[in-house]
């Protein structure tokens, strides 16, 4: 008698229903997330990196499977999912007021890194005015040498008539002193660029003298400084500048007598660690 053949059970095994069970969630599941936002490539690209260093099925997929990373790394990402989301894109209602929201919070931010920026420079140059305004006392020179700061720089000022004759560009020699102990000043506090302006005051220039105008007499005054700071002291020409800047920068009134002695003068200023210049 023929043997019967064995009978066939119709449908596919029960693993196979499983797992195509689960396929079609996870396909539900990210097409879900991908109408709730709108794509931006850059946050696409952040979101892509994650997602491989914390599932790590973008490289190396042998050895992910190997580690168990899709397992282990993968389930304790999913509580994060949602920041990942928020952050992709903006929900499709009420997208363009939500990118104005957006922007407003970007200038918010950019405003609020930037006065700390400054804070931080302004901090940086009152630390640095208070030792060299120690160092000024110590040397009683205080009375010679004005100070004062910005966010950018300490500034030292010494009058013109401390430090030369009328139209001349030569220091004198009782303004030698006081130069020394700025120059040790400089040696000690300075360690950036160092910028010397010359300034005059309006009167025009007499015929018949070395120099035609103030803006030459200016930068006469200015490259003297220079001049003698380099040959007295360590400090590196390099970073040091000097500039003439004639009349157009007065401080005071030309019209006086006393406005136009405040305006002939030399600026000393040191540039801080987080200035721009330094």
């Amino acid at each position: 008698m023929a043997k019967k053949p064995e009978e066939i059970k119709p449908g596919l095994p029960a693993w196979q229903g499983t797992f195509g069970d689960l396929m079609n969630l996870l396909l539900c599941f990210f097409v879900l997330l991908f109408s709730m936002a709108s794509m931006d490539a850059a946050k696409f690209e952040e979101v892509a990196a994650s997602f491989s260093s914390a599932f790590s099925i973008f490289s190396g997929g042998e050895m992910s499977i190997g580690k168990g990373a899709l397992i282990g790394d993968g389930v304790s990402q999913l509580t994060e999912l949602s920041s990942y989301v928020t952050s992709m894109g903006i929900a499709q209602s009420g997208s363009d007021s939500t990118e104005a929201e957006a922007d407003a919070v970007g200038e918010k931010n950019e405003e609020e890194l930037l006065e700390a920026a400054q804070d931080a420079q302004m901090e940086a140059s009152q630390e640095l005015a208070e030792k060299i305004q120690a160092a000024l006392e110590e040397g009683e020179i205080e009375q010679q040498v004005d100070l004062n700061y910005t966010s950018q720089y300490v500034q030292l000022t010494i009058q013109g008539s401390i430090l030369f004759d009328s139209g001349k560009v030569d220091i004198k020699s009782d303004a030698i002193p006081v130069i020394d102990k700025v120059g040790q000043i400089l040696e000690n506090y300075a360690g950036g660029t160092i910028e010397i302006e010359g300034h005059t005051d309006n009167v025009p220039m007499s015929s018949g003298g070395k120099y035609t105008n103030n803006d030459e007499l200016s930068s006469g005054r200015a490259l003297s400084i220079f001049n003698y700071l380099v040959d007295t002291t360590t400090l590196d020409p390099a970073k040091l500048i000097h500039t003439g800047r004639g009349e157009y920068d007065p401080i005071a009134d030309n019209s006086t007598v006393e406005g136009r002695a405040k305006n002939r003068r030399v600026e000393i200023k040191i540039y801080n660690p987080l200035s721009a210049s330094y």
